[in-house]
């Protein structure tokens, strides 16, 4: 199969979209019942953690979230906030006080006034065009954001899109104030996400049984596998409790060549290695001993290939035991976990 595929379907009997490429997976969505990343709460504020400068809120059916900066906010005080990932086991659910809006084409962002255009949008005359419908469409002194997948789109969609980020941030805004916790929006499932986020052109599967059929599941079972094999080598990936374990292997050839060759490869697999298994948190990849040169080489293979994943990565860096730290966004759940 070659170009790119969206299949849409179910994973033992979970909504679930996968992205393929030639017909390998490439990305992977599944659905979870936890509160998603992007769903906005009512949250009620119970106590502050002295020290941290964080707040605790109270949740709907119990839960507890937590906000980073919770400075100048008092217990019982509403605040509407946005799940920003999943919990790690045992913890509160992160979440932020900046609240956005995000579909397709646009992201509404209260308190951050004006209308911008992506950056990646690079012709003078699209930005043009896009700015000028915005500013037809768009009646609010709240911030507009049009995003790259603007780019050609039709004027009607893209306004439709508008008008509809508008008119929710509008209805959840006017419900901010209570007493109790309540949720106000569920954030978008990976069918939802999927149109959203995968906007390069694709065929669009969405049959029942299309995961099957396409051998998505095969691959998906692949995954349960920590190996990642290279071209000169392999990488396996293994999450522990406290963060995941990257190490990279050239197999019986030890040159510097080899372990270039294997290095290499693995910085550029490895966004995808992480990303169809839902890890982030703390990463640490035990790269085949390189020199210092050598070293710089991975580093920007690393950063080319992080620059185009869907999920925020922080590259910290090289540890005095020459371990390569990075800081990943905990926006999925493990596979197999739901």
């Amino acid at each position: 199969m070659k170009g790119r595929t969206i299949v849409l379907d179910h994973l033992n009997g979970i909504e679930a979209a996968a992205f393929l490429v030639d017909g390998h997976l490439d990305d992977l969505l599944v659905d979870t019942d936890a509160p998603r990343p992007g769903a906005i709460f009512r949250g009620i504020c119970d106590r502050p953690l002295k020290g941290q400068g964080g707040m605790m809120l109270r949740l709907p059916e119990g839960e507890t979230a937590f906000l980073r900066q919770g400075r100048g906010l008092r217990p019982g005080q509403p605040l509407l906030v946005q799940v920003t990932g999943y919990a790690e086991d045992g913890k509160a659910i992160p979440v932020t006080d900046r609240v956005l809006f995000k579909s397709r084409y646009a992201i509404v962002t209260p308190g951050k006034p004006g209308v911008n255009v992506s950056r990646q949008i690079a012709d003078d005359e699209e930005r043009d065009r896009l700015k000028v419908l915005a500013l037809e469409t768009f009646d609010s002194d709240m911030g507009l954001i049009l995003r790259s997948a603007c780019e050609g789109a039709p004027e009607e969609e893209v306004a439709e899109d508008i008008t509809a980020m508008l008119d929710l941030a509008l209805a959840v805004l006017a419900d901010a104030e209570g007493r109790e916790p309540e949720a106000l929006t569920e954030g978008d499932g990976p069918h939802a996400l999927a149109w959203r986020d995968w906007t390069v052109p694709a065929e669009v599967v969405t049959r029942p049984g299309a995961f099957a059929d396409l051998g998505v599941i095969d691959q998906i079972e692949g995954l349960a596998s920590p190996r990642v094999a290279l071209d000169g080598g392999s990488m396996f990936v293994e999450p522990t409790r406290a963060l995941v374990a990257v190490d990279v292997n050239t197999g019986g050839d030890t040159s510097p060549a080899a372990a270039l060759k294997a290095n290499l490869a693995a910085a550029r697999l490895l966004p995808r290695a992480l990303r169809l298994r839902g890890l982030g948190g703390q990463i640490a990849v035990d790269f085949a001993p390189m020199s210092k040169a050598h070293r710089r080489q991975v580093e920007q293979s690393l950063r080319a290939a992080f620059r185009a994943d869907s999920v925020e990565t922080s590259l910290v860096g090289w540890t005095t035991m020459g371990l390569f730290e990075l800081q990943r966004k905990r926006e999925r759940l493990p596979l197999g976990v739901s």
